[in-house]
């Protein structure tokens, strides 16, 4: 006979906002009229028709000065320069290595543009160039800073900084583009064990806090050792719980994943991912990040 899972109904606190009015975020959907004053001009997500703005994509309206623009709620990733993404090399070309990076079109890594391994600084040679699969192969992850965008949205990207480079051990999970918060710094080494990359593109990487960083390797060396239990089960909770937080739209950063983290230390790693356990540690969540803004 089946065993049957059965919950008791508990009193939950209520939620109580603290965004005032003025803070509220304008929500439109196609078709929607953004405004009827004609002193605004016409941005991304937006069309003109009878004098009135009309928004063409489901998201949130900006305002910069005069320009109203449409940022899509659920969209591909839109490169910006300075952006830090996580991504998967897809193609070994000439001198370039192609990366799928979550976007419209695949984004390039110039052999120039990357750290050789031991961080030296030379020009790159022709056995540089017959070494890229040492390197870097199909398959193989990375952490790269968007180093510009062209015309047609195509990303460039480099790791020239000793911070990015080839990902060792770890767990990847893909979520929306627009439920990343953009911040100074997307490394963060969390005070439960583990560590994560907050990709801009909405690929999170989750790996194991190493004990420490190898400077003279210029990104290069991944450990190969087997990966503690009790590091696998941290991972595996931060894991469940950026995917609870992603099912319930909350943002993404090291605070609300941390928050999370902890309001779900009462439930077994597996039990995360049940509907009312997922809602309830997202309440909490929710409501502490609430009370952190005061």
């Amino acid at each position: 006979m089946a065993a049957i899972s059965m919950r008791l109904p508990e009193f939950r606190k209520a939620v109580v906002p603290s965004v005032s009015r003025g803070d509220e975020k304008h929500l439109v959907l196609p078709g929607d009229t953004i405004t009827t004053d004609t002193g605004y001009m016409r941005g991304h997500g937006t069309y003109v028709e009878d004098e009135k703005l009309i928004a063409s994509v489901a998201g949130i309206v900006e305002r910069v000065n005069k320009l109203v623009c449409v940022r899509p709620m659920n969209t591909r990733y839109n490169g910006e320069v300075g952006d830090i993404v996580v991504g998967r090399i897809t193609e070994v070309q000439q001198k370039r290595w192609k990366v799928e990076t979550n976007s419209r079109l695949d984004s390039v890594l110039l052999l120039s543009s990357m750290n050789l391994p031991g961080g030296e600084l030379r020009r790159r040679s022709a056995e540089d160039e017959l070494a890229m699969r040492d390197y870097l192969q199909e398959g193989d992850l990375i952490s790269a800073e968007v180093q510009s965008v062209f015309s047609d949205g195509a990303v460039s990207l480099h790791t020239r900084s000793l911070k990015y480079g080839k990902l060792g051990q770890g767990v990847l999970v893909e979520v929306s583009p627009s439920l990343v918060k953009r911040q100074k710094t997307h490394f963060h080494d969390l005070p439960c064990g583990a560590s994560i990359i907050l990709g801009t593109n909405g690929f999170i990487w989750i790996y194991p806090t190493p004990e420490q960083k190898d400077e003279d390797a210029g990104g290069f060396t991944t450990s190969t050792e087997p990966v503690p239990l009790s590091d696998r089960e941290v991972i595996s909770r931060l894991r469940n719980c950026v995917v609870a937080l992603v099912t319930q739209k909350l943002m993404l950063f090291d605070t609300s994943i941390l928050y999370c983290y902890e309001a779900s230390l009462p439930h077994q790693i597996k039990d995360i991912l049940q509907p009312e356990v997922m809602e309830k540690i997202v309440l909490e969540t929710r409501q502490r990040l609430m009370d952190l803004e005061g």
